[in-house]
């Protein structure tokens, strides 16, 4: 475990995160150069389509420090050819390595050759090294000596090192370091270069079996750069979203780690989402690293981000590391923080116990599980059990992701992988739970807090058909996004349905969005609503999680509705407009406080129900998306408010009904008529959409009926044969309204969802 690191990358959505994980899966060779693409641990159409990360990605990196630029000139393929080799000599020319950065992180580059030497010598002395300085070495070709050969070093009689100071090291220079150990008796060469953008070590093999005198040579062998020499480190990274509805997926990805990596876009400062993953890795005990992206942008305000970062963390300004994902700067400065500053994890060796932190379903294999084991050992074909659910089951494979699966023997203590289960019975796996032996009598790990969903809306098949279609889907969904919660509904005008629950609007879309997609469903949505505390005349006490049960005008003696704490970091010249725009949704300002930038940080509640309508984008609109907003639930205080029922052809429509607040009850119910009359499809009769709240109607509109024109096959003759066809339709379209019924859409549904209230 002590070459195991694991960490996440936190930041406010759009500060970077995907494109430096993109450089880190680059530069560590866990992926080709030639295969990678943008967002490559973004796997949904939707979040390449949105450029947003929805789902948490683990990804497994391989990682040798003090690699610099090499790390970018040799793919995964090279260092793996190498990396299960014995190695020759391994501790001394380890020893020797340490001495070489030494003596780069004490001189720096750009000296001549002669001062590099100078202070190896003084470097390999104070290590305790013996070695010898430019001493001639025999050359010998069939047993006869035909020359000398002076190396910079040669140290304990093993080892020859060459020093260079060139711009990079070229075939030229291996090969004839290479001929120089061919025609001499020793095997390996080391060749040093201090004269690159940082410090490359090579190492030079002679592997044929020598006597004394020089043997014919089989091959030249190279390792790749310093690989050879160096410990490997095994990176796990779990990748995460941004955006605030995601929070749960933020919080899951930090209890299976150690550290994080606080990612702030310098062009931007520290946002108010910020703020808040920060504050979960902080509740977590996390090591903390600050990272600075977008450092090549010429709008980058380098310095007084830093103040901000360090304000904040309490950090000194040389733990800050500057980055750019679109470049690939400072990225392997970045990693080598990473093995020194993220803990190593802590865990026994002894009874097995894994945390599931996410789910993939397959139609073939089952449940798979993501997990990181805490204790033990798990192996393919090991007898398993879920904790919480005393299922059995049999691991028919475990593995590990970068970022494709890749079967191992075992994963054991501090790694992160998966284990197939082959379960295919919903409800068994959860996310959360602890694997464990089958026989053992382990404590499950404490696991994690179930998400409380914020936003309600029901889900009905377009079709009643396809209510099992959709029922499995859900099933199916829930297994890849834990914190979509459901239960079955029924509608006298819908039909079957489910009532979901959301942590946010965006979390809502992106959930229908990808039922539509994933399953081939056509769907019918109806408006989000949240959660409301009734306390009835009678005194009973009940919670309604939809419009239609909300009690009618009068019907109610109490409602409490919930709160939310809101943070909005505006820049100064938006100020006004915010507040303004607080008022208007019945927001409570507190505490503020002014950044060194000028921009100002404002604490408030405000009811749930204000923030989904629509708060989110008319901050964005009135700072010119220059303001951020993060929220957490509060608590529940008494609410002024009405149920708002919406009437097509005299018929209340369930999926149109909403709960407002009684001073806007107006105002919001001609709002909602006019969006349904203007995106509703004519009927063949004249239809009727009103607006019913406080027991009348407050807004009405009247849709006027498709019109044939029965009279256009006419032609000549008296005027009274049109008025007869003319009055035959009107008789028709008036009995048709007396008993037809309006076929909405589900694309109107979906338009109303988004209604800009």
């Amino acid at each position: 475990m002590t070459h195991i690191r694991n960490f996440s990358i936190i930041a406010h959505i759009d500060h970077g995160k995907s494109t430096l994980a993109d450089r880190m899966l680059e530069v560590t060779g866990t992926i080709e150069k030639r295969k990678m693409r943008e967002q490559t641990l973004d796997v949904m159409e939707l979040e390449r389509e949105r450029g947003i990360t929805i789902k948490l990605a683990p990804v497994r990196m391989m990682y040798r420090p003090d690699r610099g630029e090499l790390d970018r000139r040799h793919t995964q393929t090279k260092t793996q050819n190498h990396a299960d080799k014995e190695f020759l000599y391994e501790d001394l020319t380890y020893k020797i390595r340490g001495a070489v950065f030494a003596v780069r992180k004490e001189l720096g580059l750009g000296h001549k050759e002669q001062a590099y030497h100078n202070a190896l010598e003084i470097e390999m002395r104070s290590l305790g090294l013996s070695f010898e300085s430019r001493k001639n070495v025999s050359v010998y070709y069939d047993g006869t000596q035909v020359g000398t050969y002076q190396p910079d070093f040669i140290v304990e009689d093993k080892v020859l090192i060459e020093l260079k100071a060139l711009p990079e090291i070229g075939k030229p220079q291996m090969e004839q370091l290479w001929s120089y150990l061919k025609g001499s008796t020793y095997k390996l060469a080391l060749l040093v270069n201090f004269g690159s953008k940082d410090v490359e070590v090579k190492r030079v093999v002679y592997d044929t079996a020598r006597n004394n005198s020089a043997s014919s040579a089989s091959s030249q062998r190279e390792s790749a750069g310093v690989a050879d020499q160096v410990e490997e480190y095994i990176l796990n990274l779990i990748d995460t979203p941004g955006h605030i509805d995601f929070s749960y997926e933020v919080s899951r990805a930090l209890t299976a780690v150690e550290g994080a990596l606080l990612l702030v876009d310098a062009t931007q400062g520290i946002q108010a989402q910020t703020l808040t993953t920060l504050g979960m890795a902080k509740d977590l005990g996390l090591a903390i690293i600050p990272v600075l992206s977008k450092v090549d942008s010429p709008n980058a305000q380098i310095e007084s981000t830093k103040e901000e970062i360090i304000k904040l963390l309490g950090c000194e300004l040389e733990d800050i590391l500057e980055t750019s994902g679109k470049t690939g700067q400072g990225v392997p400065e970045l990693l080598s923080a990473i093995t020194r500053r993220v803990p190593e994890p802590r865990g026994s060796k002894e009874d097995l116990r894994s945390l599931v932190f996410d789910f993939e379903y397959s139609n073939h294999r089952g449940v798979i599980v993501y997990s990181r084991i805490f204790d033990g050992e798990v192996k393919k074909g090991d007898k398993l059990m879920f904790a919480a659910s005393r299922k059995k089951f049999t691991a028919l494979e475990v593995g590990t992701l970068a970022p494709e699966g890749k079967p191992k023997e075992s994963l054991s203590a501090g790694e992160v992988g998966y284990i197939v289960t082959g379960i295919k019975e919903p409800g068994v796996a959860s996310v959360g739970d602890t694997i464990k032996g089958e026989k053992t009598n382990a404590a499950p790990l404490p696991g994690y807090k179930e998400p409380s969903p914020v936003v309600w809306a029901s889900i009905y098949p377009e079709s009643q058909d396809d209510f099992s279609v959709l029922s499995q889907s859900l099933s199916r969904l829930h297994l890849s996004d834990s914190s979509l919660s459901y239960e079955e509904e029924a509608s006298g005008m819908l039909g079957r349905g489910y009532r979901c629950g959301f942590l946010g609007m965006l979390h809502l879309e992106i959930v229908t969005e990808r039922l539509r997609r994933e399953f081939d469903l056509d769907l019918i949505v109806t408006a989000p609503s949240i959660t409301y505390e009734i306390t009835y005349r009678n005194g009973k006490e009940e919670t309604v999680y939809t419009p239609t049960k909300f009690p009618d005008h009068g019907g109610a003696l109490k409602v409490r509705e919930p709160w939310v704490l809101v943070t909005v970091i505006t820049p100064p010249d938006y100020v006004n407009s915010v507040l303004q725009l607080l008022y208007e949704h019945e927001a409570e300002i507190g505490d503020s406080e002014t950044f060194g930038d000028g921009r100002t940080l404002i604490k408030l509640s405000m009811p749930l129900r204000e923030l989904m309508r629509n708060f989110f984008d008319k901050v964005k609109s009135i700072s010119s998306g220059f303001a951020s907003i993060s929220y957490e639930i509060e608590g529940s205080r008494e609410a002024d408010v009405v149920r708002l029922d919406i009437l097509v052809a005299d018929e209340i429509v369930p999926a149109f009904s909403r709960v407002v607040s009684h001073r806007r009850v107006e105002e919001e119910a001609k709002a909602v008529v006019e969006k349904l009359h203007s995106i509703l499809p004519k009927q063949l009769f004249t239809t009727k959409i009103q607006a019913k709240a406080l027991g009348r109607v407050i807004s009405s509109k009247t849709l006027s009926a498709l019109r044939k024109d029965v009279t256009g096959h006419l032609y000549g003759g008296d005027v009274t044969r049109k008025k007869k066809l003319l009055e035959k339709q009107k008789k028709g379209k008036k009995r048709l309204g007396e008993r037809g019924k309006v076929d909405i859409p589900q694309d109107v549904f979906m338009k109303m969802v988004k209604t800009e209230g």
